[in-house]
């Protein structure tokens, strides 16, 4: 199981954006010292009041710092997005990383996201299930002919083709059931959420299982997996440290009603509950352990470690990037 970094890349209003690029720039370069195979972001759009730097300028920035390494996007909202430029973007971002890069992809669940950028929240499924296909022919295809329900191309071909044969490989992400098999039903891995627990990941992984069984006959080869993770010297300094930026960050996800938060009454009253065999939470011999687990269970892929969020300071970042660096090696 390889392991990767998977950025936070959201701010307080008032942080200094040049010390965070300065920041980001230094993990990813740390990040390559001690053993990482790849660099993660996510992406939203209109995230006030945090500060968010939009991914794909941001990855482009980043490979210079982390040459030979993979970067990606985990995950893009590409319902809302035009395809075309999501398979152009995607296209020179992998010659951008020399072919290392990987488009991960999900529906998005902010409504107002969907209304600021004039898509219908309820076409959300449809676009996207129309989006991957088209994507995988414009990286491809000479020309492409394409009349869908939601978007057409006329015998064009796209401006670049992606320098990895075949193209990047596509990720799919979401909390949900239906999620899991649309993934499979679209030959892309699924990716495991950080919101999830170990049990509901394993039970997805069974149905992802199953599903690519019935449509091919292939089972899954690989299985990436995004987990919070805070590393001390003892559990008790990992999770005091951390907690207060792990609420802040889950509090906003709970009011912008991401599934696995938005059930919570009062997040900070039933945190510590929550955060159970969700969150890697120890020294390095437990988060050893607890990697150890997942290997076990889910076999090879990327194991993608967010170990940062917003008001968790760049030392206390660096130095889990080594205490992880000594697991990883």
């Amino acid at each position: 199981m390889r392991m990767g970094l998977f950025m936070a890349t959201q701010w307080p209003a008032n942080a200094d954006l040049d010390l965070e690029m300065a920041n980001l720039c230094e993990q990813t370069r740390i990040a390559k010292d001690n053993g990482f195979s790849s660099v993660m972001v996510g992406q939203h759009f209109l995230s006030q009041p945090l500060q968010m730097i939009q991914a794909e300028p941001l990855i482009a920035r980043l490979t210079a710092e982390g040459e030979g390494m993979t970067f990606g996007i985990t995950i893009l909202l590409l319902a809302m997005q035009n395809p075309i430029l999501v398979a152009e973007n995607a296209a020179s971002l992998d010659w951008i990383t020399n072919g290392n890069y990987v488009l991960g992809v999900g529906l998005g669940y902010r409504p107002e996201e969907f209304e600021a950028l004039g898509v219908k929240f309820e076409q959300r499924v449809s676009r996207f299930e129309e989006a991957i296909p088209l994507i995988r022919r414009l990286w491809n295809e000479e020309s492409v002919i394409h009349h869908g329900q939601h978007f057409n191309v006329s015998g064009l071909g796209a401006s670049i083709k992606p320098k990895r044969a075949g193209g990047p490989p596509i990720w799919v992400g979401g909390d949900v059931i239906a999620a899991v098999q649309r993934a499979a039903k679209l030959n892309c891995p699924w990716i495991a959420p950080p919101t999830m627990t170990f049990q509901e990941i394993a039970e997805r992984v069974e149905v992802y299982k199953r599903a690519r069984l019935e449509i091919s006959g292939n089972s899954v080869n690989e299985q990436p997996i995004i987990r919070e993770v805070a590393i001390g010297s003892t559990k008790a300094e990992a999770l005091r440290a951390a907690r207060p930026a792990l609420l802040s960050k889950y509090e906003a996800y709970a009011s912008w009603g991401q599934t696995a938060t938005k059930e919570q009454v009062s997040l900070s009253d039933t945190f510590d509950e929550f955060i159970k065999d969700r969150f890697i939470i120890g020294d390095e011999f437990e988060v050893a352990d607890e990697v150890a687990r997942y290997k076990d269970s889910f076999g090879e892929g990327e194991f993608l470690v967010r170990i940062q969020w917003p008001g968790f300071a760049q030392s206390n970042v660096l130095e889990s990037m080594e205490r992880l660096g000594k697991i990883i090696t």
